[in-house]
Order: structure tokens, then sequence, then C-alpha cells
């Protein structure tokens, strides 16, 4: 409500302004000078007194703002009798706040665009029927028709149909993604053009759209200290002001001097600039699927100078593959690969994924598998072509009874790998790896050019895997089987003048880290994430690349921020030296500073655009 009303008195302000120079101007011309005078006079004496309010509250709480010196140079102009001087600059305050919310809220388009799209109610499936139900009433397992223009109202897997599906909101890839039966819808995408049926995975408020929408929310309730530290430049500027409009009227002994520098010394909407760019870089971060929670967290990012990584998941795909298969015994690799994939079709685990696919690739086919056994944290037992076999971890094999042979490296010991017996006979080992994403390398690459000079892998994988992908990556420094507390202690034992430190991860074992760096980016985050809670930024596309481009923009932001600050506060301290001459009247300079304080408000506009055409460079 005080925003409306703040709102609402801008307007309400820069209207009468308008109204009167337009009224002032008619009679002007048709002759009736006197009374235009009287007219803008007035008007410029009204509008001065909010401001003189707002400045005595400042003054009151402590603060010391630009707010001064409109007050100032409006009242001098009436008491010197500057009417049209002062309404220009009263117009020139009113209409800068009234192009300052313009500006936020088109910087806010892509931030708020979730929540207007947000779906109120889902089509359920009851029986024969189909009921439509608020979708925060859906529930997991719930059986829902999407049709053709709809938006995902929940996390769900395609039962029947297929259709094309735009994205765009959630990752900012615009490219259409074909989704088929046995495929993740995820909510908040576009149902293109097919009916489908699904199941729905996750209920409402667990689902990605919803938490997307948190982390858009929290993102435009943010407010940033660069925007305070912009403020704390009216202090020495508002000083500077006063004591060359002071020094013009002692030197020349003319009092009009003094009005004629305060004129051009108004630059409030050069200082709301800062906020714009930050609203507009944040903006267009989100475009581009990166939710930046806080103002404050853009404006350490562009400062950043150490970023460490997460391995898997992170700098490699998350997804293992098979490596090699080493017999030990009797049974050939193929053999091998063929009775660990039979137990473990049983098994959701990645590890038996992987088998399973391997085996797929290699055109075996799997015999059936009986009396399959889980054994918690450990693995499966079961029988195959009459034989018992094994398939897991080491201790798995040991709790069996199954002697190890000596002459097993350590090395294969520690790595990532699943363990084979068969008839209580050690059979052999199938390792795995974890590929490198392909835009890995290039990423690096444009993050050392952004200016990280201190790039850290830190992972709990052994160190001999970790090792071998830190090299593929140029990465220097590695900190290998590492639990949640050493990450931390590896974030928190970064040098101050090496700070701030990015960490980029994105499981659950992150979250601590995460939240203790000074930013902290959760990638390819799926909502209900315990990392991307903790994040100050959630990158939503599962994509490296990302981290460059929030970089990118972090960087241009507040390159854009500080150049309208300092570049607007030299602007009117030239024209404050050229004015103090005398050689021109307050009207010339309020015109002027009216046209200054624009430009360098659509300047920071700038950060809403361009980023993405810097990374590509």
């Amino acid at each position: 409500m005080n925003k409306l009303y703040k709102l609402l008195k801008s307007y309400f302000l820069f209207s009468l302004a308008a109204a009167a120079l337009v009224a002032g101007l008619i009679l002007l011309f048709l002759g009736y000078g006197t009374t235009a005078d009287w007219i803008i006079g007035t008007i410029a004496s009204i509008e001065v007194v909010p401001l003189v309010i707002g400045m005595y509250k400042d003054l009151r709480d402590g603060s010391y703002g630009i707010d001064i010196l409109a007050a100032s140079a409006i009242a001098a102009s009436v008491i010197m009798h500057q009417y049209w001087a002062g309404i220009v600059i009263v117009l020139m305050l009113t209409g800068g706040e009234a192009l300052e919310n313009y500006a936020e809220s088109r910087a806010k388009t892509e931030l708020t665009a979730l929540l207007s799209k947000a779906p109120k109610l889902a089509h359920v499936v009851k029986g024969r029927e189909t009921l439509d139900v608020p979708v925060s009433d859906v529930r997991v397992g719930d059986k829902l028709i999407i049709k053709p223009g709809e938006v995902v109202p929940v996390d769900a897997t395609i039962i029947d149909g297929q259709a094309n599906f735009d994205e765009s909101s959630l990752t900012g890839e615009s490219q259409l993604q074909l989704k088929k039966i046995g495929m993740d819808v995820l909510s908040g995408s576009i149902n293109l053009d097919g009916a489908l049926t699904v199941k729905a995975l996750r209920a409402s408020a667990d689902s990605q759209y919803e938490q997307i929408i948190k982390l858009v929310r929290a993102a435009g309730n943010s407010h940033t200290p660069f925007v305070r530290l912009a403020d704390r430049y009216s202090i020495p500027f508002t000083v500077v002001s006063f004591l060359i409009a002071a020094g013009a009227w002692v030197v020349s002994g003319q009092s009009i001097r003094f009005l004629e520098v305060l004129v051009v010394a108004t630059p409030c909407p050069l200082i709301l600039a800062a906020p714009i760019a930050i609203i507009s870089g944040m903006s267009r971060a989100a475009r581009n699927g990166i939710i930046i929670k806080t103002g404050s967290a853009l404006e350490k990012l562009a400062e950043a100078k150490t970023i460490a990584f997460d391995k898997t998941g992170t700098l490699t795909g998350g997804e293992l593959l098979v490596d090699t298969v080493k017999s030990y015994g009797s049974y050939n690799k193929k053999q091998l690969l063929e009775l660990s994939a039979a137990i473990e079709k049983n098994s959701n685990h990645v590890l038996a994924k992987a088998i399973e696919i391997a085996a797929g690739k290699a055109k075996i086919k799997l015999p059936k598998a009986k009396n399959v056994k889980e054994e918690s944290g450990l693995g499966l037992s079961g029988m195959v072509k009459r034989a018992h076999v094994l398939v897991g971890r080491l201790e798995l094999l040991r709790s069996h009874g199954v002697k190890i042979p000596n002459n097993i490296k350590a090395s294969e010991i520690r790595q990532t790998s699943t363990w084979i017996a068969v008839d209580s006979q050690f059979a052999g080992i199938i390792s795995f790896k974890d590929e490198i994403r392909r835009e890995g390398k290039s990423t690096l690459k444009k993050l050392r050019e952004l200016g990280f000079n201190r790039i850290i892998m830190v992972t709990g994988d052994n160190a001999a895997t970790a090792k071998e992908v830190a090299r593929k990556l140029s990465i220097k420094e590695v900190f290998a089987e590492a639990l949640p507390a050493d990450k931390l202690r590896v974030v928190e034992d970064v040098k101050q003048e090496e700070r701030p430190v990015v960490f980029v991860g994105d499981g659950v074992n992150d979250a601590p880290v995460l939240l203790a760096s000074d930013i902290g980016i959760a990638i390819g985050a799926r909502g209900e994430t315990a990392a991307s809670e903790s994040a100050d930024m959630v990158i939503m596309p599962n994509t490296l690349e990302r981290v460059a481009m929030a970089v990118s923009i972090a960087k241009r932001t507040f390159w854009i921020a500080k150049q309208s600050i300092l570049g607007g506060i030299l602007l009117s301290i030239i024209l404050m030296l050229i004015f103090s001459t005398g050689r021109f009247k307050p009207i010339y300079g309020a015109i002027i500073q009216e046209g200054v304080d624009i430009v360098v408000i659509f300047n920071a506009l700038r950060a809403h655009t361009g980023a993405r055409r810097e990374l590509l460079k």
C-alpha cells in the first residue's frame, strides 16, 4: 500500500507540474506573462512542501540525501522570482521518479512473468470422470490430462501421448522439447500441440514451478548494499554543490549565482539509476534461466576473485557410465556384464542403471534372475543360470566370506566400482567414469578471462579420479575425498584478498558450503533440493556455461551502475562550474539537467541487454 501511495503521489505531482508548465506557456504566448508567473510560482511553492517535509525527516533520521539540494533549488527559485526554473526542477524530479517507476516495471517483466502464468486448475482423472480441481489439491500418483496450450501444473511423467513443450520460462532455452511416454515434464512448461495423460510425480508445493516462483519473489524483494553505497555519494556531492554555489555568490556578490549553480546540482534520478541497473541485470539473468535471489549476490559476483566447483554433477555430467570390466576368475568380461546386469536390473541405483545400459550397448540378452535380495547399503544377491551372484560394494563380498586376492590394487579399492562374486568366488570388478561436461573447458576458460585467478575443485570422490578430471580441465587446486565439513573449511580458508569466493554445486551435500560461501550457485538444481534453498543463485538449465553468463551479467550490470552514478555526478559538477560564471540563466540549467538525468537513467537500462553478446565474444 505504501508503494502504491508513493507511485500515485509521484504521478500526481508530475501531472500537476506538467499542467502548470503547459498552462504557463499558453498564457505567456497570449501575453499574460504576470498571470503565467503567478501560476508557475504557486505550483512550484506547493510542490516544494513535500520535498521540505521529506528533507526534514531525513535530517531527523540522520540521513542526508540530494533532496536537500532539490528543495533548496526550488525554494531559491521561488524566493528569487525565477519561477520557470523552479517549475522545470519540479518537473525534472517528479518526472525522473515517474520514469524510474516505468523503468523498474519494464525491467521486472521477466521476473514476474512466471507469477502471472501460474496454473490455477488441473484436470484430474477420477475413474471415468475428469474433474477440474485446484492445483494445490493434486497428489503424487494422480492421473492428469494436459491439453494443448496449457501450462503443466505439477512435475509429472507422461503415460500416454506425446507433444512439443516450451520450457523457455524455466531454462531460458528457446528450442522446443519433444516429450514422449516415460519422459518427465516440468511444471511451468507449456504443452504446445498434443493431448497428454500424465502421472503426478510431486505435489504442487514441491514442483519445480512453485520453487522458481519462491525464488523470483525473493529476488523481487531484494535490496543491495551497492545502492546504499550510491546513497553515500550524495553526502560529499551535496557538500561540494553548496560550496560551489556559495563560492559563486560570495565571489560575484550576486545571489542569483547561488541559484544558477543549484539548478544543475539535482541529479536525484542519476542516483536512482543504480537500482534500475541492478533490477535490469537480475531480469536479464532470469531470461536465461538464472534466478538471482538478492542484489547483493549480484554485486559480490561482479567482484568475485575465487571460484570453487563440486565435481560430480557440476564439472561432470553426474551420470556414471561403465569404464572398465576386469575379470579375476573363470568368467570373461562379457559374462561378468551379463551376470551383474541380470541382477542389477532389479535395482534403481545409479550404478545399476549404468551396468544395465552397458549390457544393452553390448547387445547382451539378459537372463532372468531369481531370488533377488537387496542388502541395504551393500548391494544385491540372487540366482542367475543356477549360479549364486553377489553384486555390490566390497563389503558385501566380505560379509559373505568371499576372499579377495592380495594382488588387488589399493586404487581399485578406493575408486567408484561394483564388485562381483559367483558361487562365493571373487569374479571381477566393474569400474565407472563420470564424463566431463562438454562445455566444461570453454566455461572455465571464459571464467579466467572474466577475472577468476583462482579456480578450485572440491569433491567427495577419490583423489585419483578427482585429479584426472582436474587435469583435463586444467584445474591446479584439487581437494578430494572431502566431506561437507571439509568443503566448508576449503571456502573459509580462502584469504581475504582472494575474496569474494563463489561455490558452484548441485547436490544436497553442497547445501552447507553454498550457504557459507560469499556467493553460492546451485547448478541444474530442481527447486525442491536443499541446494537451491541454500544458494544465492539458482541456474535452472543443467549447464555450466550459464555460470560464466551469470558472471558476465553481474560485471556488466555493476559497470553500468557505477558508470551511471559517477558519470552523473561528474556531469553535474562540470555544469555547476560552468553555471557559476553567471553567463547562463537558471532556466537553461534546469532544462539541461533534465536532459542529463533522462540520458543516464536510460543508460542504466542497458544492463537489461547485451550480456549474451559479450559472453559469446
